[in-house]
This record gives C-alpha cells, structure tokens and sequence, in this order.
C-alpha cells in the first residue's frame, strides 16, 4: 500500500514538472484608472475652455473602452463620438493621430488605414503611456484644428503625467 501511493506521488510530480506552475500564463497589464481618467479628460478640457474653444474631451482604456467622455458647454453633438474615435485610436494604434495622418499621407500602403472601423485618423489623440505601455488614450474633438486638438490632449496628460509609472 505505502509504495503504491509513493508511486503516484511521484507520477504526480513527474508529470507536473515540466507544466508552468499556475497564473505563469496570466497576463498582468497596465491600465487607466477611473480618477486618472476624470482628471485628463476635465484637464483636457478646461485647456480648451481657456482658449475659447468648445470642444469634447474622451478618454479610453488599453481596450479602447470609454473611461472618461465630457462635453463642453456649446460643444456641437458631433464633438462627443470625434473625442471617442480619436482617444480610441491613439490607444488602438499606440500612437498620436496627427502621426498616423501624416503617415497615411506620404505612405499609400498606409491609405486604407482610415477605412478601419472605429478609426478616426485626424488631429488631437494622444496615447497614455505608463513607462513604455500604452494603458489608455485621450481624444479631444472641436477645438479649430487637429493640432490645437492635440495642444488641449496634451494639457490632459501632463495633469496626471507624475502619476504614470
């Protein structure tokens, strides 16, 4: 009886030592906080604000997923889903909006990057980055251009950029 049961224990270990020992295969990842949303997004805004402009400030998570959506007073309807696509596609494509513009001006294998549903490939998203990773984007809509867009996402991440890490 007791070498059976010695067998199986070691059968049991046998087997077990060339499997991951358990959660190895979880991944962990960083991503925005609700707080840190608000504060970007409200940050964003009042940049805008100060410089006259009616604008919508978004913020996504990693996933695209709306953390953080406010709208000006006398922003146009339209400002709100231009906020969101935009904060959507910097955190999608890891990358500033007006950079991807301008790649998908001067390169033609790039030209059907606009045509990706829930892309928007115009001024005024910004990736958030913890270190090296994206954890999550803002978009800022209504501002008179994309660039100034940009100036106000910009205002909304250097409000929380200490807290990044």
């Amino acid at each position: 009886m007791f070498n059976r049961h010695l067998a199986t224990m070691a059968a049991i270990v046998f087997c077990s030592a060339g499997t991951p020992a358990l959660g190895e295969d979880i991944l962990q990842q960083k991503n925005i906080s609700l707080g840190l949303a608000r504060e970007a997004a409200a940050a964003a805004l009042e940049s805008c604000s100060a410089k006259g402009w009616k604008v919508s400030a978004a913020v996504v998570d990693r996933a695209g997923d709306i953390k953080a959506l406010l709208r000006g007073d006398g922003a146009g309807p339209h400002t709100l889903d231009s906020s969101r696509r935009k904060a959507y596609t910097a955190a999608s494509m890891r990358e500033g909006t007006s950079k991807l513009l301008e790649i998908v001006q001067k390169n033609p294998g790039a030209a059907t990057l606009p045509m990706i549903d829930g892309l928007l490939i115009l001024g005024g998203g910004l990736p958030i980055r913890a270190g090296d990773e994206v954890i999550g984007g803002i978009g800022i809509g209504g501002a008179p251009g994309g660039h100034l867009d940009d100036q106000c996402a910009e205002a909304g991440i250097a409000k929380i950029r200490d807290r990044l890490k």
